[in-house]
């Protein structure tokens, strides 16, 4: 955390949601070759929308990584690329350009197109974050595309009475307000760090789909051990008003995301999310002529 850290009350969880199920996710490579675990995969993106993908890749070995993602496509949905270790430089069609490093945040809108490259540069031999792909509704799908950098230094954060250390990524919580902020989707996106023994509390609208998922050591939510690299995703109760995390005998770290589901039709072809068929159509069409247009606000 850095130097900004505040200490906040604790958030009032009367009722928390307990554990639906857990996830482990699936070893695949995307790009050219990155190997990655897919933590949210196609088949949970209606239990969990507004969200589409969330990976999690975690190496020490080069090979692994090094050849990145060249260029590709985007159109319809937002991507948040979140480095805990290594650098990831990007480029795309738009001429924005950045060096995300440790603890750094990068939200990029695609919007109705963009053409980007994700490249790992070596750090110590070791790479590890994640990249949550986040729906768009159906209005904001063809809208200007948008990108920024975020530095760990730059992203809101604070410390609870018991020692919780916690960045806001997007969302608000205890009282701090995220770094990024959506009406539509109003999502909530925080990297949670426990000391042994400690419990966070957030509160979160029960309409909301939310998971959490440890990255390092084991937490409890509502009496479920959660261990390291998991995902449980959280019980939907009408009378439930937040999440309590209980670390474990350990220090542990834990994303925890939630948002508002659109409720809308999701139409997927690779890196295109539409609402329709025809849309997807015209995406590949759009792309395949040099339509994604460079042009960005």
């Amino acid at each position: 955390m850095s130097e900004k850290s505040h200490t906040q009350q604790p958030e009032r969880v009367a009722k928390p949601r307990a554990v639906e199920c857990l996830v482990a996710g699936q070893a695949t490579s995307d790009g050219a070759g990155v190997k990655l675990t897919r933590v949210l995969t196609q088949p949970l993106q209606r239990r969990l929308d507004p969200f589409l993908m969330l990976d999690a890749f975690r190496s020490d070995n080069p090979g692994d990584y090094l050849a990145g993602f060249p260029d590709h496509p985007h159109r319809g949905f937002e991507t948040v690329t979140y480095m805990i270790a290594g650098r990831m430089r990007h480029r795309d069609n738009a001429g924005h350009e950045g060096l995300l490093e440790n603890g750094g945040v990068q939200w990029m809108t695609a919007g109705r197109g963009l053409i980007h490259s994700e490249m790992p540069e070596q750090e110590d031999g070791v790479m590890e974050g994640f990249q949550l792909w986040l729906n768009l509704p159906g209005r904001d799908k063809m809208c200007a595309p948008w990108y920024r950098d975020f530095a760990a230094a730059d992203l809101p954060d604070f410390r609870t009475e018991t020692g919780v250390e916690v960045s806001v990524i997007a969302g608000l919580s205890h009282g701090v307000v995220g770094a990024v902020t959506r009406d539509a989707t109003a999502p909530l996106y925080l990297d949670i760090h426990l000391p042994a023994g400690a419990n966070f509390t957030q509160a979160i609208p029960p309409g909301h789909n939310a998971f959490a998922y440890v990255y390092r050591g084991e937490v409890s939510i509502s009496g479920k051990t959660v261990p390291e690299k998991r995902m449980a995703i959280l019980v939907n109760a009408a009378d439930a008003d937040g999440v309590v995390i209980e670390g474990g005998a350990a220090p542990s770290r834990v994303l925890l995301i939630a948002g508002r589901p659109l409720g809308e039709p999701i139409a997927q072809y690779g890196p295109f999310v539409m609402n329709t068929q025809e849309e997807l159509l015209q995406a590949v069409a759009d792309y395949r002529d040099g339509r994604f247009a460079p042009s960005a606000s």
